[in-house]
C-alpha cells in the first residue's frame, strides 16, 4: 500500500472545526507548504493551477470574492488582474493575520472578511460579485467531499451578477477520487460536481473546464493525480 493511501487525511468522523479557528498556521521555513492541525493545507507546486483559478475569477474584471486566503498563490494571481475590489474570507487566525499584512502592499483594495465562511457568506450581498473563487480546506471527514456544494447551493449563484463567473477547487477531494475511483479527471467531474452546479441554479451549458498538465511532488499527501481541473461556470 502506497503511503499516502496509509495515512488518510481524514479518519472517520474526525472534526477539525472546533479547534480550526485558533489552531496555529504552520507556514514552513521556505516558504512552500502550509499545515494546520498537521493537514496539509496548500502547497507551492500547486501555483499554475492557482494562477488557473485567479484568472477565471477575474475574467469579469470588477469585484471578486475569494473563499480562502491559505499562502497567496491565488490571491496575489488576483491582484495582477483589472479588477476594482478584492474580497476575501479567512477563518484561521494566523492566516487572516497574514492576510491583513499581505493587503497592505496591494495594488487593488483589499476587503478582508474574518469568519468561517458559513457566518460571512450570508452577510454579503447578492448580486455584488463579478467573479467567485472558492478554495477551502475541508473541516470534517463528514464534509470532506461535500463542503463546496454547501457554498455553492447557498451563496454562489445569488452572490454572483449576471454574467459573473465560479471557479472553484476541492484538491483533497478530488485527489482522493482520482486514487480510488476515477482514471479519467473531466468525468469526474461531470459525474461528482455537475449536478451540485444544476441544483445550484447554473445551467449545464454554461459549465464548462479546462485540464492542465501539473505532476505534483511524490510526497503530496493529497494529491497525486497528472492533471488539474478548472472550472468555468457562468450565471446567466
Amino acid at each position: 500500500m502506497s503511503a499516502p493511501a496509509a495515512t488518510p487525511i481524514f479518519v472517520p468522523g474526525e472534526n477539525c472545526r472546533p479547534a480550526w479557528l485558533a489552531a496555529p498556521a504552520s507556514y514552513d521555513a521556505s516558504d512552500t507548504q502550509l499545515q494546520i492541525l498537521g493537514k496539509p493545507v496548500m502547497e507551492r507546486w500547486e501555483t499554475p493551477y492557482m494562477h488557473a483559478l485567479a484568472a477565471a475569477a477575474t475574467s469579469r474584471g470588477g469585484r471578486v470574492l475569494e473563499v480562502g486566503f491559505g499562502m497567496a498563490i491565488a490571491a496575489t494571481k488576483v491582484q495582477e488582474a483589472a479588477i476594482d475590489e478584492h474580497w476575501i474570507i479567512e477563518c484561521n487566525d494566523g492566516v487572516f493575520q497574514r492576510l491583513q499584512d499581505w493587503a497592505q502592499q496591494q495594488p487593488h483594495k483589499v476587503v478582508p472578511l474574518k469568519g468561517l465562511w458559513e457566518e460571512v457568506a450570508p452577510t454579503l450581498p447578492d448580486g455584488h460579485f463579478d467573479g467567485i473563487l472558492y478554495d477551502t480546506y475541508p473541516l470534517s471527514e463528514e464534509t470532506w467531499h461535500t463542503h463546496q456544494f454547501n457554498f455553492i447551493r447557498a451563496h454562489a449563484f445569488r452572490l454572483l451578477k449576471t454574467g459573473g463567473i465560479l471557479t472553484y477547487c476541492n484538491l483533497t477531494s478530488w485527489g482522493e477520487l482520482m486514487k480510488s475511483k476515477y482514471s479519467n479527471i473531466t468525468t469526474m467531474f461531470q459525474e461528482t460536481q455537475v449536478p451540485a452546479l444544476l441544483e445550484a441554479g447554473f445551467r449545464r451549458e454554461n459549465i464548462h473546464t479546462q485540464v492542465m498538465e501539473l505532476v505534483p511532488p511524490a510526497d503530496c499527501r493529497y494529491y497525486a493525480f497528472p492533471q488539474m481541473i478548472t472550472p468555468l461556470v457562468t450565471k446567466h
